[in-house]
């Protein structure tokens, strides 16, 4: 990375200094990210369906003899890697910026007695593979889970999106509602609330050229991704996050330089007009909804859970994680855990009873 161009860039953000606190907070952070960087210094394969082990845990959930699969998939929009486990009715995982279906590997391995439970790579991030400039905006990764599962012959899911996966998922309800056989969204995109502003800094960053560099940095030395600069906001307690752990989030984004413009362009692609776009669709959906929220989040308050209980007539049931942040589902997964079955049980229930209903 230009060390010339980053600290003339930290330059400029220390002459904003003077503007309001706000302003001020963003400009620190900005600051942080720079410095922490300076310091530190397709091909497809023949079938359509790829499996791999490698690389996965093998550990199975206790009473179950399951493991994960690392799969891909070819699509209209590239060849989508997936991890997959267990039996039953399919649940779908979706993820949200610079990590990937890691995210839910403890759901993956506790739920996999009930479901086939599959958590997918977004456009641009993990092992998935894109074309060149292909469109990687939240829209089109919508878009990318329909061809997905139509591709693997999948009719319903239960979806559960996390942070910009969250945003996908409700796009994805919106698009094609009679996909989802229920939705649970957790602290997330909603509404005009995005980008965050807590996360603007890092955008801001992206755009200036310095991703690379902050992507190679946190590499490096795994604590600049846990700190108070960088990704650590995100976690209750980032000190207990892994280093294989950001190994695995963040490999996958500096392979090759096109990895690396691709998650630059998904990130230059935030923009709150593809969730005011489906809120028309949005505030129709009858699919049973579960809307769980930590109650530290700096990047999504607790008060955007309610505008989405609110708006979303399907809304079942609204929880809040005390103390929780953005990333619950990695580090609070038992109580995420229960509060799932418990959802997909009352729908399962609600489904039975329609159904007996109906044949009287």
């Amino acid at each position: 990375m230009n060390l010339n161009l980053l600290l003339t860039s930290v330059h400029r953000l220390r002459r904003r200094l003077a503007q309001p606190a706000s302003v001020q907070r963003t400009n620190a952070l900005i600051a942080g990210w720079c410095l922490s960087v300076a310091v530190l210094g397709h091909a497809y394969g023949k079938e359509n369906i790829m499996t791999s082990t490698q690389g996965l845990s093998a550990t199975a959930a206790p009473g179950n003899k399951s493991l994960p699969v690392r799969r891909s998939v070819q699509t209209a929009s590239g060849r989508i890697s997936y991890v997959e486990q267990g039996s039953g009715p399919v649940a779908l995982f979706v993820h949200g910026v610079l990590l990937n279906s890691h995210l839910w590997r403890h759901q993956l391995a506790d739920l996999s007695d009930i479901r086939r439970s599959i958590a997918v790579d977004l456009l641009a991030h993990g092992d998935t593979e894109i074309a060149p400039n292909q469109d990687v905006s939240v829209t089109a990764n919508a878009k990318m889970l329909k061809e997905f599962l139509d591709a693997l012959n999948i009719d319903q899911v239960d979806l559960v999106g996390n942070d910009s996966g969250g945003g996908i998922s409700q796009i994805f309800a919106a698009l094609y509602p009679e996909r989802v056989r229920s939705l649970t969204l957790t602290d997330c995109d909603t509404h005009d609330n995005w980008p965050p502003d807590a996360f603007k800094p890092f955008l801001a960053m992206a755009a200036g050229g310095g991703l690379r560099g902050t992507l190679d940095a946190m590499l490096a030395d795994k604590s600049v991704y846990r700190s108070p600069q960088a990704l650590g906001p995100a976690y209750e307690h980032p000190e207990q996050l892994s280093d294989d752990s950001i190994e695995t989030y963040l490999r996958p984004f500096v392979k090759n330089p096109q990895r690396t413009h691709d998650l630059e362009r998904f990130l230059a692609a935030f923009d709150n007009k593809h969730t005011l776009a489906i809120e028309p669709q949005l505030k129709t959906l009858k699919a049973p909804t579960l809307i769980v929220w930590g109650t530290d989040d700096v990047y999504f308050p607790v008060k955007w859970s309610h505008w989405l209980a609110h708006n979303i007539p399907g809304t079942r049931r609204r929880a809040e994680l005390k103390d929780a942040r953005i990333f619950f589902p990695e580090e609070r997964w038992g109580e995420f855990d229960k509060e799932l079955r418990a959802h997909w049980l009352l729908v399962e229930e609600q489904a039975s009873q329609s159904e007996l209903s109906a044949t009287h």
